[in-house]
């Protein structure tokens, strides 16, 4: 059965990557999977679908998303634990914390010795943020492609909730070009994740919570 999983994680991954489906395409993919393995003599329902919708969504992510330079390697392992779940009813955990990869792909360089924190006075819980930005997504049901959701994540690691960003600050971060950035802003406020501040001058947007 091992090997089933497997191929399966494979190839609903293959398909979600090439975008067959022009609207919804994560949510279209999960009912095409669903039907598909009907015919195969499971017996499945959306609920877990659901329930994960997001883990699902990362584990697709994870299962394409290559960064040599990082030591990132495209992985189905997490695929194929949602796929446990779903097909032998194991239990499995499906944390989205366990897929976050935007903190590897930070490549600003942090001196210790000149960043005097005072850890015990900043009380920032992290993980927590991280969890919160997921759940935040996820509730957009947006299907942003896995370029844009990487960025959508260094871009949250960098300013969190609190702190206000604009354009230019997309562009250094990004290595975008001034359209590019624009574009992105775009698409997220269009999508409600990120929203337009007042008081810092034009063009000043935050994550919206």
């Amino acid at each position: 059965m091992d090997g089933i999983i497997h191929h399966l994680a494979v190839f609903i991954s293959g398909l979600w990557q090439i975008h067959i489906f022009g609207e919804g395409n994560t949510r279209t993919t999960a009912v095409f999977f669903i039907k598909y393995l009907r015919t195969l003599g499971f017996s499945v329902t959306n609920d877990i679908f659901a329930e994960n919708a997001w883990y699902f969504r990362n584990a697709l992510v994870r299962a394409n998303y290559t960064n040599l330079q990082k030591g990132i390697h495209e992985t189905t392992e997490y695929l194929e634990a949602f796929l446990r779940n779903l097909l032998l009813n194991e239990k499995n955990e499906l944390h989205n914390r366990n897929l976050h990869i935007s903190g590897l792909l930070n490549e600003e360089k942090v001196d210790i010795g000149n960043a005097k924190v005072d850890i015990e006075n900043k009380k920032v819980d992290i993980q927590d943020e991280k969890v919160n930005i997921e759940n935040i997504l996820s509730e957009k049901s947006s299907d942003f492609s896995i370029k844009t959701t990487v960025h959508i994540h260094r871009l949250f690691d960098r300013f969190g909730f609190d702190e206000v960003f604009g354009r230019s600050a997309v562009m250094e971060l990004l290595e975008m070009k001034s359209s590019g950035a624009s574009k992105l802003i775009s698409n997220l406020v269009q999508a409600d994740i990120i929203e337009p501040v007042s008081g810092y001058g034009k063009g000043r947007y935050k994550f919206k919570k």
